[in-house]
């Protein structure tokens, strides 16, 4: 196939090949999906580069449908607290080598435990900030953590993020829950930091 033609989902169903030229006959929106050969899925067509130009869309970086869903982040979030969790243990065990005494190996377990949540900020808010914009879990399920613009955060907002935590947890998670009625999924410590949390593609 010829890499200038497309195909476009019209009413559900794809229709083409069409040439760059022919697009601009057809009655599409800046949400409609286009493939074109090489590309592994359908893009939306204002982000493509070449159809924002020739149809003068603009780039939606934040889409109501790319906002990633309560049970993703839940989801990417259990990921990331095993991870942890693995790292801590194998540790303790290690430490066990040296300690004797059920005692001893009990108050070694359980006094650092609250450390997790301490790393899990400190991780959460660099990875968070960094060139990924997610962390391992995150990554696994494709979303990551923008501004209000789709835009990269920065330390200081990533670690306001993190922290503002508390905020969801202390009414009985009703901060997390709080993600159901809010149009851009947004939990409160996102409001708080003025950040969503996305999805590349639909899924």
């Amino acid at each position: 196939m010829n890499p200038d033609q497309y195909t476009v989902v019209i009413n559900g169903k794809p229709q083409g090949p069409y040439s760059l030229a022919e697009l601009k006959d057809l009655n599409i929106s800046a949400n409609t999906f286009v493939r074109k050969p090489g590309m592994d899925d359908y893009k939306e067509a204002h982000a493509m580069p070449e159809l924002r130009e020739l149809l003068g869309f603009s780039y939606q970086k934040t889409a109501p449908q790319y906002f990633a869903a309560f049970d993703q982040r839940l989801l990417a979030t259990v990921i990331d607290h095993f991870i942890i969790f693995g790292f801590y243990t194998i540790i303790i065990l290690i430490s066990y080598i040296f300690i004797d005494g059920k005692d001893q190996r009990i108050m070694t377990f359980m006094v650092p435990f609250p450390s997790i949540f301490i790393i899990k900020l400190i991780y959460g808010s660099i990875a968070e900030a960094s060139k990924s914009q997610a962390t391992i879990g995150k990554k696994l399920l494709n979303i990551k953590v923008t501004d209000l613009e789709g835009s990269r955060v920065s330390f200081g907002i990533s670690l306001i993020r993190n922290f503002s935590k508390v905020l969801s947890v202390i009414p009985v998670f009703f901060g997390y829950l709080y993600s159901f009625v809010n149009k851009k999924n947004q939990c409160w410590h996102d409001i708080a930091a003025n950040t969503l949390v996305i999805k590349d593609r639909l899924i």
